[in-house]
């Protein structure tokens, strides 16, 4: 049995045996296929490299399964399966750091925190305590969930600590599931209608593409937050930046933006109501280690003939972010 390690962003390969670390490159991989005509399984995470299934057969003819220590699979994963290669993804893992991110801005939306922390830092105390009064706090507050996948289903589970009603927009989710959940499945347009923050986590994909349009996000109530963890390209950010403008009372909270990061010129740099972080919802520091041990379990239950719980199909490309 040989394992090779595609090494994170570097576009390399690392090929093992026992003790040997040499790296090689996608490219010499491709140069050289006779050396990894026994490989059987992979491991890798941010910054794997895309092989078509032309090269994975040349290149890659035994190998049974892919390990990827990391969220989304979109970018590699169909070549692999249309070669009948399994995926396993450590998207639970990944889902963790961005579902507590995710809660912990829903919370301090709530109390004003962004709102009102600008205005301080003004120096009009009076302004910014009339402006954290405008905000409801955590009690008795509709909270809207874009997309129950992996990560929305993590967020509300995190909110039962607190007394927060949640909406929730996902044509996928059972009404059965949407019981168990305790949540209320409603359209996009109650949604924005009625929720004080409006969290994105909907799967990235050509039917979601400009779903959230400039019609949803004039319709958020007073002093409403909107926190993107999702995928950019799901908003029309033209829209977006139209309504920040004349809305000063909302607040757009991106961590994910479509291009990304914005063009040099974008108002979302300028704009007062808008808050941006480098896309750090994720696994970082200590975090990242969560979903190498994901994919170490996930491995020995594959080669042990055990259930595996992480595996990606081409039908939950569909709907997977």
């Amino acid at each position: 049995m040989k394992k090779i390690y595609l090494c994170a962003n570097a576009k390399t390969v690392k090929n093992v045996y026992a003790t040997d670390d040499t790296v090689y490159t996608k490219e010499e991989v491709l140069s050289e296929p006779e050396k990894f005509k026994a490989t059987e399984y992979v491991f890798s995470t941010w910054g794997m490299p895309a092989f078509t299934e032309e090269e994975i057969k040349r290149c890659l003819p035994s190998l049974k399964a892919v390990f990827y220590g990391a969220g989304t699979v979109q970018a590699f994963a169909r070549p692999f399966l249309n070669c009948g290669v399994k995926v396993f993804s450590a998207w639970a893992a990944n889902a963790v750091p961005v579902a507590e991110y995710t809660v912990a801005q829903i919370v301090l939306a709530n109390k004003g925190f962004f709102s009102s922390s600008r205005i301080a830092k003004t120096g009009d105390r009076k302004a910014a305590s009339q402006c954290f009064h405008s905000y409801p706090g955590n009690y008795n507050v509709k909270i809207g969930i874009i997309g129950a996948g992996m990560i929305g289903k993590l967020v509300i589970k995190m909110l039962k600590n607190y007394n927060l009603e949640v909406l929730v927009f996902d044509p996928f989710l059972p009404d059965e599931k949407a019981v168990e959940l305790d949540v209320k499945k409603v359209s996009l347009e109650i949604l924005f209608k009625e929720c004080q923050v409006v969290s994105n986590h909907l799967a990235n994909n050509e039917q979601t593409k400009g779903m959230l349009d400039g019609r949803l996000f004039e319709s958020m109530l007073p002093f409403a937050t909107f926190i993107n963890t999702g995928r950019g390209a799901q908003v029309v950010e033209a829209d977006l930046i139209d309504t920040l403008k004349s809305r000063p009372d909302l607040t757009a909270l991106l961590d994910v933006t479509y291009p990304e990061p914005p063009e040099s010129d974008s108002e979302l740099y300028t704009l007062p109501n808008c808050i941006l972080t480098p896309h750090i919802a994720g696994s970082a520091g200590n975090e990242v280690r969560r979903m190498g041990e994901y994919m170490k379990a996930e491995y020995a239950n594959y080669t042990s003939g055990k259930p595996c719980r992480y595996e990606v199909t081409l039908k939950m490309l569909e709907t997977m972010a």
